[in-house]
């Protein structure tokens, strides 16, 4: 998600054009989440608008479409990955990790099916797999099998960790809905690569996301001492301030990392003037 309605005209220009929507967001963030193509495949044309926009460092984390992961379950999926491939492909190496995002029933047994799909995917492409069976978190057998799995093809385990959001009940309609809607989801601080890919969901108040993200702070700073590139995604609920809240979070990172490069200077939201 590169725009949300909240940040028109605070944190990015409004009204502003289809095609300056990503350029505006990669100054305040340097990746971003590709959920759009979870429910349809885009066109090239559109892809290359999304390369246009954005610096050859950028790194976009694009969702395999529902298609592949949810309804064919990773299965019969030739026509719709070739078709998927093709129209990313302008973003070259911007296409930093294909998302497999499986659903909560896709569990242990399963493996032998997403094993088949990883071998088969272009070496070209870094996958990073999400699960949400609470199986793979809570039986060690299940966690051995899946990262033995996913070791093979040099593919990451992404966690989504809820933690923070469901340690005390809602107290806003944005944070309502996702009670409903988003999966209760163990912390999971672990690394199988050199880019680990973590998505962290906090609460509508900064301050209860802040003390939410500590682990991943200290666990971010951790990797880069190692050599890894991590790459760090916070929500919230409401995602009002989630561009200032992940540039919070890159800042108290480098405070632990001081030779972490700053994240780009947002363009203006509006244009400076002499009054």
């Amino acid at each position: 998600m590169w725009t949300h309605r909240s940040w028109q005209g605070r944190l990015l220009p409004h009204p502003l054009p289809a095609r300056e929507r990503l350029r505006h967001y990669a100054g305040w963030c340097n990746a971003v989440e590709g959920n759009t193509t979870f429910y349809a495949t885009p066109g090239r044309e559109t892809v290359a608008t999304w390369a246009e926009q954005t610096g050859p460092d950028f790194r976009f984390v694009v969702k395999l479409p529902k298609v592949v992961t949810h309804d064919r379950r990773l299965t019969d999926v030739d026509q719709p990955m070739r078709a998927f491939l093709d129209a990313i492909e302008p973003l070259g190496a911007r296409a930093y990790a294909l998302w497999v995002q499986l659903p909560g029933s896709f569990g242990p047994d399963d493996i032998p099916t997403l094993a088949r799909f990883l071998r088969r995917l272009p070496a070209a492409h870094r996958p990073a797999v999400e699960v949400r069976d609470p199986a793979f978190f809570t039986d060690p057998r299940a966690t051995r099998l899946l990262e033995a799995t996913l070791a093979e093809t040099d593919a990451e385990w992404i966690p989504f960790d809820t933690t923070a959001f469901f340690t005390d009940p809602p107290t806003s309609d944005a944070e309502r809905d996702a009670w409903t809607k988003k999966p209760r989801m163990p912390s999971r601080v672990v690394a199988l690569t050199d880019r680990p890919i973590v998505r962290y969901l906090g609460r509508d108040d900064p301050a209860r996301t802040v003390e939410g993200w500590r682990r991943w702070v200290d666990a971010t700073a951790t990797w880069l001492r190692e050599g890894r590139s991590p790459t760090v995604f916070v929500h919230t609920p409401d995602n009002a301030d989630a561009p200032t809240l992940a540039r919070r979070f890159h800042d108290e990172v480098r405070a632990q990392v001081p030779e972490l490069d700053p994240l780009p200077e947002p363009i203006p939201a509006e244009p400076t003037t002499l009054f």
